[in-house]
């Protein structure tokens, strides 16, 4: 056993036969906040919903907490606590803020400290709860589509461009949010474009070009390399 909570290796995946992620590897340990950086179209997504066994991995192994859970259904991998967010969201945009929040619980009954533990994060939710989601802004829904992931107590969360579509000031509401979360000790793996953000939460980081990963290192390693600096960081 690797002593990692999550870790991917060797990990090809993709669609109608052709691999978009190539020979991927990476591990996140307990308590860690990891980064996936790369550009639009780098497999980002692909990655992650392999990981969490919403897309059939054609080669390599997901282990979590030193199980294969390879290929699993996503059901289970997420019961087992590997939780997602994905960049669309999907919430339930006709049912209240409340009922999107409860099924984040499914089948386990919300509780009075999980519900507390999301409105400390995001008081908004609390002001909205009987409002449809559908109906709010686009940094509010992010907002729920993390709480309602909080709800299944995850054991690491899996974040999927969580900045889409925000304006830059919630988007650094959203990532102040998960600097919380990192604080209180839940593992965190973000795949992210703005990565200035992605770099001000985590530890480390791995930077995926083509489906490959390219570069690996602390947030300040990447953060001072000179191809990441032209690439993302606009010097």
């Amino acid at each position: 056993m690797s002593g990692h909570l999550l870790e991917i290796e060797g990990l090809c995946a993709g669609y109608l036969g052709q691999d978009v992620v190539h020979n991927a590897s990476l591990f996140v340990g307990q308590g860690e906040a990891v980064a996936v950086i790369g550009s639009n179209g780098a497999g980002k997504t692909t990655m992650f919903r392999a990981i969490c066994g919403m897309l059939e991995a054609t080669a390599g192994t997901v282990r979590f907490d030193g199980e294969d859970i390879t290929n699993q259904k996503a059901h289970k991998v997420s019961r087992a606590g590997v939780v997602y967010v994905p960049a669309e969201r999907h919430l339930f945009p006709q049912m209240s803020v409340r009922e999107n929040l409860v099924l984040g619980a499914y089948p386990k009954r919300p509780s009075g400290s999980q519900l507390d533990m999301i409105f400390r994060l995001f008081p908004r939710l609390e002001e909205r709860l009987s409002q449809h989601a559908g109906l709010m802004s686009g940094g509010e829904q992010q907002m729920l589509a993390v709480g309602r992931a909080l709800m299944s107590s995850p054991r690491v969360l899996l974040l999927d461009e969580p900045t889409t579509g925000l304006s830059p000031l919630l988007a650094n509401e959203a990532y102040d949010a998960l600097a919380e979360l990192r604080s209180d000790g839940l593992t965190i793996l973000v795949a992210e474009q703005q990565v200035p953000l992605a770099l001000g939460l985590v530890d480390r980081g791995y930077v995926l070009d083509h489906g490959r990963i390219d570069l690996t290192g602390t947030a300040d390693e990447l953060r001072d390399d000179p191809g990441v600096r032209r690439a993302y960081l606009g010097v």
